[in-house]
């Protein structure tokens, strides 16, 4: 028998307003380069409107790569973790980070375009959930982030290994690096609780041999943890993504029960 250990995330999606269909913005090109902007059709411009196919490149423009006075370093990456973020949405010192259209979100400690009135966006009646997924590289299924437990190994220990791995990851790190993160996740990852344990509907199932998970949920319900991590797709995801929790997301396995066991215990849309 196999045994597997996937876990998800869970965080508020905030309420947007309606956003300008940017045109100039959604052009073909990078301005004087050769690298494609992702396409974005106008229904698909609010971020409040579900994307998950929505993966464009990184891209800085050389100018702000050579550091001027007037540049931010990265603040999205592991080596700048340790560095003093911005104050977005208010005069940082003296330089002027609010914007003239109200509050923008701040998502892996990169301002994110988006209108926000600090409120939970609902669907029903009920608040809307976003979940920490991963695009599986075997059939490009969006899934929760998980793996196999290792002979000897703690569940516990899986689950940080795993999410390292896969939405963070971990095996590009150096040595030190990775020994930071993974206190770091030693830390955020102290209150999980349990919402599933047992069977999985799994397609790699045979009479013989089938999966069994152990799920956990970590809730970030002030988008000060888990919401600031910065999210990288590796080992066996080839992306990664929040989403929404909702019935309508496709995923693979029964993710989608594991899901909908925890907007019932929040009380949330599904």
């Amino acid at each position: 028998m196999l045994s597997a250990c996937n876990r998800l995330q869970v965080r508020h999606l905030l309420l947007t307003m309606p956003l300008v269909s940017h045109v100039k913005a959604r052009g073909k090109l990078y301005p004087g380069t050769s690298i494609s902007r992702q396409p974005v059709p106008d229904d698909k411009v609010a971020w409040s409107v579900p994307f998950p196919e929505y993966c464009p490149p990184s891209y800085t423009t050389p100018v702000v790569l050579q550091m001027p006075a007037w540049a931010d370093p990265d603040y999205s990456t592991f080596a700048n973790w340790n560095v003093t973020p911005p104050k977005y949405n208010q005069l940082d010192g003296s330089v002027e980070r609010r914007s003239h259209t109200g509050e923008y979100m701040v998502i892996e400690n990169i301002p994110r375009w988006k209108w926000i009135d600090g409120k939970v966006a609902k669907k029903d009646g009920k608040p809307v959930m976003q979940f920490v997924a991963i695009q599986r590289r075997d059939c490009g299924e969006w899934a929760l982030p998980g793996g196999m437990v290792d002979p000897g190994e703690q569940i516990a220990a899986t689950v940080k290994r795993e999410f390292c791995e896969e939405a963070m990851n971990s095996l590009s790190l150096t040595k030190d690096e990775r020994h930071k993160l993974q206190e770091l996740i030693s830390t955020i990852f102290q209150h999980g609780e349990m919402i599933y344990k047992g069977y999985v509907d799994d397609p790699r199932n045979t009479d013989n041999a089938w999966m069994e998970t152990v799920a956990f949920n970590f809730h970030d319900e002030t988008n000060d943890s888990i919401g600031c991590l910065p999210l990288r797709a590796g080992d066996d995801a080839k992306n990664v993504a929040w989403l929404d929790v909702d019935k309508e997301q496709a995923l693979y396995a029964n993710h989608s029960m594991l899901l909908q066991n925890v907007a019932h215990l929040k009380q949330a849309h599904w």
